[in-house]
Order: structure tokens, then C-alpha cells, then sequence
């Protein structure tokens, strides 16, 4: 399949080459001529294990090239990935002028043929229809000068051009230093839509991955492909990281006790994480959790539980516990 994948930062170049290594021809696009010169010349601009590899085999079998024209990778590609950064915003919502922009002009530069359009940034939940609104935006702007040359009308145009395009929400779950692993053996694939042609499309795109014909133990079920609206699409997401950083939370609230009473941290993680409904997953206890995801998420998170009237107290207390933990570790030094 022909993909395009906008924005080649951790998650974009990693989607981009990854998929280029399974079969797909794919054109990652980015604004930074450097970065662009820099990954056409084989390297990769962030280190990640196998990635360097993946790039230069992939663009060698003529699998994988690098433009900062987003009209070409627009015109080549069936499926349009948007994987530009939402970084956090002082009061915790998400950045989402990136994905704007590229969704503007992903709109002005439509041009006929169906596409679909893959949300892999994280956004706010709720920015499918967003997404589709602003590329309709990009759209009514090019028509414009279609309207001034005598041609069809700009609504006439738009409604047709909309009826060529559908918005899937497709959350990441990679983690640094494992992203290339994770991309061929996931837990499973997330799609949110709720068109079929744009979910079969994707289901397509990612087959050779479902199938774990790159995976490390071929030999495992399919992987599970979880299909749904793109409101539950993006809330997987948040929810995952959120949990995942509650729990570390939790088993650094524990050691703090277990420092008080003589317990032993280590041993009371492996003998509750033995119980196969917790897991012994993210019960290391330690100075806490932090990285490029878990605290955008959580409090992204916070942030529209508040813009929804609605208090997420366990979410607060998990960030709390967090910041908390940073004091409590300098006090043992």
C-alpha cells in the first residue's frame, strides 16, 4: 500500500520505517530540510535499536523515501499518518497547533481519490472530528481560487472532496528504546472509526503485523485488533499511560509505608505482583515515574475530566504521590 507519513519525529519515523520494512511504500514527510537530507543520507536523526537498519534496507529496496514536500506525500499516499508532537500546555491540555497545521494542509492539498487519514499523534479526546473539520478548512481554502477561475462552486467542491477522505484514530503504545520491538510484536492494534472502508483499509495496512510475520515468536495468536469509535480510540490511549503511571504510584506509596513498618519492598512487590490479575509489570519501586508520555498523558487527562465537570481525584492523587516521591528520595541521600 502507499502510505505518507507526516512528521518524522519518535513515533513518525519509527511508523514510517517499520512499515516501509513490511511491504508498504512509504513517504515520510518533514519540514526540517536538515532532518530530511540527514535521513536521506541513511541515518536517523534519534537513536532507537534496529531503527538505522530498518531505514537504510527499506530505502535501498526503494520501500522508503524522505521529502519536506507535503503535496507530493499527500498525492502518494492511500493512507496519510498525522504523527506530529502535542506537547503539554502550562494549564495540561495538549498542543495541538502541529496537528492543525498538518491538517490544514493535508486539506489544501487533496486532489481526488480516497484517502484515510490516521490520527497517530496523541490528541485530545474528541479531535477526530476535529481533524476532519480542519481538513475540510484546508479544502474550502484551496477551492477558493477554483471559485475565482470560474469553476465549480467552493461548497460543491468541498462535499465532494469530503466524501474522499475518513478520520481513524490509531493510538501508539511504543516505548523508548523498544519502539522498533514493539511496532512488530504488539499487544495488540487499536482503530477508531466509524467508517468500515477506512477500518478495512487499515486492517489491510497492518496484516503481515497482525499476522506476526516480523514478530519475534511467530508461533502466538493473531494479534488483537481492537475496533472501535474514535472517542474510545483516543481514550485507550490516555487510559493506558494513566494506569500504568497510577500503578507505579501505588507501589511507591506502599515502599514509603514498608519503609515504617520493616517491610521489604522488593519482596512485597514480587509476591502481589505474582497474582496474575496485578501483574509484576510497573512495581519497581523509585524515585517515580516521568518520560516523555506519562506526565503530558495523565494530566492531559486531568484536564478534560475538569473541562467536563468532572473530578478525577485518583488521577490527582496519582500525580501527587509522584511529585512527592521525588522529595521523599533526596531525603535518603
Amino acid at each position: 500500500m502507499r502510505v505518507c507519513v507526516i512528521g518524522t519525529g519518535y513515533v513518525g519515523l519509527v511508523t514510517g520505517a517499520c512499515l516501509a520494512h513490511i511491504g508498504h511504500h512509504v513517504i515520510c514527510v518533514d519540514n526540517n530540510e536538515e532532518k530530511v537530507k540527514l535521513m536521506k543520507s541513511g541515518q536517523s536523526p534519534i537513536y532507537e535499536p534496529g531503527l538505522s537498519e530498518i531505514m537504510q534496507a527499506a530505502s535501498e529496496a526503494g520501500k522508503l523515501e524522505f521529502t519536506s514536500d507535503l503535496a507530493a506525500g499527500v498525492e502518494h499516499g492511500e493512507i496519510l499518518f498525522i504523527a506530529v508532537g502535542t506537547p503539554a500546555l502550562p494549564n495540561g491540555d495538549s498542543d495541538t497547533r502541529y496537528v492543525e497545521a498538518v491538517a490544514r494542509g493535508i486539506g489544501a492539498n487533496l486532489k481526488g481519490g480516497y484517502k484515510v487519514i490516521v490520527n497517530k499523534s496523541t490528541v485530545p479526546i474528541g479531535s477526530g472530528d476535529w481533524v476532519r473539520m480542519i481538513v475540510l478548512d484546508g479544502v474550502a481554502e484551496r477551492q477558493m481560487s477554483l471559485v475565482g477561475a470560474g469553476g465549480v462552486s467552493g461548497e460543491e467542491a468541498t462535499a465532494k472532496i469530503a466524501a474522499e477522505f475518513d478520520v481513524v484514530s490509531n493510538p501508539e503504545f511504543l516505548r523508548e528504546g523498544s519502539a522498533v520491538y514493539d511496532t512488530f510484536n504488539p499487544d495488540r492494534i487499536v482503530l477508531g472509526s466509524n467508517s468500515k472502508r477506512g477500518i478495512e483499509m487499515m486492517q489491510e495496512l497492518y496484516t503481515p503485523i497482525v499476522e506476526r510475520q516480523f514478530a519475534e515468536d511467530k508461533s502466538l495468536p493473531n494479534v488483537p485488533v481492537v475496533v472501535t469509535d474514535v472517542n474510545s480510540a483516543e481514550m485507550i490511549k490516555y487510559a493506558a499511560n494513566a494506569f500504568l503511571a497510577t500503578k507505579i504510584s501505588f507501589i511507591n506509596e506502599v515502599a514509603n509505608i514498608c519503609d515504617r513498618v520493616g517491610g521489604d519492598i522488593t519482596q512485597v512487590a514480587k509476591g502481589i505482583g505474582l497474582d496474575s490479575r496485578i501483574g509484576n509489570k510497573f512495581l519497581q519501586a523509585g524515585i517515580g515515574w516521568g518520560g516523555s508520555c506519562f506526565p503530558k498523558d495523565v494530566l492531559a487527562l486531568i484536564h478534560t475530566a475538569d473541562d467536563y465537570g468532572y473530578e478525577a481525584q485518583l488521577l490527582k492523587s496519582t500525580v501527587s504521590v509522584n511529585e512527592r516521591q521525588r522529595a521523599i528520595a533526596i531525603e535518603k541521600l
